[in-house]
């Protein structure tokens, strides 16, 4: 069971244009305008300014420099079923950033381990130092 999105996207807030969807189709590939592309203007929305800021720091080619998440959809055969599609996979990207990222905590490591590491270096440096060239 999924749990429902916390911000919803508004679909009044999203452009769809329709296009022609890419790949092999027949004879309705050239007459038909089945794929989607969807345009979310970011700073436009009516989203919390967190969701708004973590949105904008993603590091996504599909998001502009004018701060518009722009997505294709052209997996489905209709038109309507791409339009889904799209604001399926917007709404996914904005339940994605909508918890707040966890605070790195600085860890040291263990005695142990340093241990390890010491033991697995001279190790290597003894079979290294093997490889030099003999003396008589």
């Amino acid at each position: 069971m999924t749990t429902p999105p916390k911000f919803l996207v508004d679909e009044r807030e999203v452009e769809f244009n329709p296009i022609r969807a890419q790949g092999a189709g027949g004879q309705n590939v050239n007459k038909v305008s089945s794929a989607i592309h969807l345009r979310f203007d970011i700073a436009a929305s009516s989203l919390p300014d967190e969701i708004k800021a973590r949105l904008l720091a993603l590091a996504d080619s599909r998001l502009s420099q004018d701060g518009v998440l722009v997505l294709k959809a052209q997996q489905h055969r209709t038109q309507e079923m791409n339009r889904a599609d799209a604001l399926a996979r917007l709404q996914q990207i904005v339940d994605g950033v909508s918890t707040p990222p966890k605070p790195r905590r600085a860890t040291k490591p263990t005695y142990g381990s340093k241990q390890r590491r010491l033991e697995g270096k001279s190790q290597r440096s003894a079979i290294k130092g093997l490889r030099g060239a003999v003396k008589d």
